[in-house]
């Protein structure tokens, strides 16, 4: 059919077929559809909508426009968990190693820092050595011995999803639910993994601010990844305040590793067993999430999770001192503390706003070339904390100078008053 009549279609309210939608998309890749084309297109659909059907095969034209990795030859059902971002999200760190420690195949592809979010790469590539730039055949051979990897996906992976990304952002077709979701399946139907959970963020530190709006994220996703025959579920959880007290990649890195000593801040340990427990049922090592909760609990506690990740960081390269000297992590050469200019109690804090700031600290990739990974920020109070005026609310820290403005800015982060209420971690699961 003529590209024309497949966007006409379209604008008028209609259903596209799955052949027309794979022409469209494979003609984009090789350049036959032009820019303008694709983009009328994608504004249809912002205004429009998708069926299921629709969504669906838009996201298996994405994902069959590169290569799609092979895990077939692994035993066992392999499991993937995908975050939609926030600030201070060190869970794939915590719950790679945990669910393969229970004999679950974890196969993760990772992204980096984007906007205000951190990216798990970053992260990782922290620790002295540590390679995340595995080939197809490393990682297939990896997640065989020792139950798990974590690598960069490649830009062979669901191109076509990086070039209509691109010109979403052009032209304010972002916040449409089917093509998110498109986006986010593609890439992990690519990576090959058999069962998924995904961990829908909302709140201010999040893509989707409003709760309903993350549900509606969180139902498509599972829909659309039932149409393409895999296990799924999806956790809600929130992201109104950081996640733990560590924004960066080195100093989440040993957050991460105090989680996995069995320690740790309460809600990122809460968060991790939540998905963890997901990732176990789905793999089949427990018969129910209730089940694999106290089962996550176990693996932390026991000091199993930690060996695991010990295992994985010592297959890419990376020096696992770092679990039990955490100062051999990169350390910054400036610190600031932030104090505070009243008493009371932490009433909210402005997540968006200090992701952003650690990104200008070095931590993201904010017009930066390089991640300084020793750059990011350390709270000291979180929501529903007294605080004393002087009180440190935060610890900047960078390798270059700090400027009384950033400090500025983290302290109007921190909204004081006289009372506040804790806020809950998950908010639900949709399966």
């Amino acid at each position: 059919m003529l590209v024309y009549e497949i966007i006409r279609k379209k604008l008028d309210g209609e259903e596209n077929t799955a052949e027309e939608i794979r022409q469209l998309v494979d003609g984009f890749v090789r350049g036959e559809v032009a820019a303008e084309q694709m983009a009328a297109w994608l504004a249809a659909v912002y205004i429009r909508g998708l069926s299921d059907d629709e969504t669906w095969w838009l996201t298996e034209a994405m994902a069959k426009s590169g290569r799609m990795i092979d895990l077939s030859s692994i035993e066992g059902i392999k499991v993937d968990k995908h975050s939609t971002g926030g600030v201070g999200d060190k869970v794939s760190v915590v719950v790679v190693p945990l669910v393969a420690s229970a004999g679950v195949p974890v196969a993760k592809l990772t992204g980096r820092a984007l906007g205000h979010t951190g990216g798990t790469a970053d992260k990782l590539e922290s620790i002295p050595g540590m390679r995340l730039n595995l080939s197809e055949e490393e990682f297939v051979t990896q997640v065989k011995r020792i139950g798990c990897a974590i690598a960069v996906a490649t830009e062979d992976i669901a191109p076509a999803d990086k070039k209509i990304y691109a010109l979403r952002d052009k032209t304010a077709t972002i916040a449409s639910i089917p093509l998110i979701v498109s986006s986010i399946l593609s890439k992990k139907l690519a990576g090959g993994a058999d069962a998924f959970v995904f961990d829908v963020k909302f709140g201010d530190g999040a893509f989707m601010r409003r709760l309903e709006d993350a549900r509606a994220l969180a139902e498509g996703l599972v829909r659309t990844a039932k149409l393409a025959g895999k296990k799924v579920v999806a956790v809600l959880s929130s992201m109104e305040q950081p996640l733990g007290y560590a924004i960066g990649n080195a100093v989440e890195i040993a957050e991460a590793i105090d989680v996995l000593k069995g320690g740790g801040p309460t809600d990122v340990r809460e968060l991790c067993i939540a998905i963890s427990a997901q990732m176990l049922w789905l793999g089949g090592a427990v018969t129910n999430p209730e089940e694999g909760q106290s089962k996550a609990r176990e693996l932390l506690d026991s000091g199993m999770a930690l060996e695991k990740f010990r295992q994985l960081v010592a297959a890419q390269g990376g020096d696992t001192k770092v679990l039990d000297e955490p100062l051999r992590l990169p350390q910054p050469s400036h610190k600031a503390e932030v104090p505070a200019e009243q008493t009371g109690v932490v009433m909210s804090i402005a997540t968006r706003q200090l992701g952003l700031i650690a990104g200008q600290l070095g931590a993201g990739r904010l017009g930066a070339a390089e991640v300084d990974p020793a750059a990011g920020i350390v709270l000291l109070k979180k929501v529903g904390d007294q605080v004393e005026a002087g009180e440190s609310l935060a610890i900047l820290q960078s390798n270059k100078p700090i400027d009384n403005e950033l400090i500025a800015k983290v302290r109007a982060s921190f909204a004081i008053g006289e009372v506040a209420q804790k806020l809950p971690i998950l908010a639900g699961f949709v399966q």
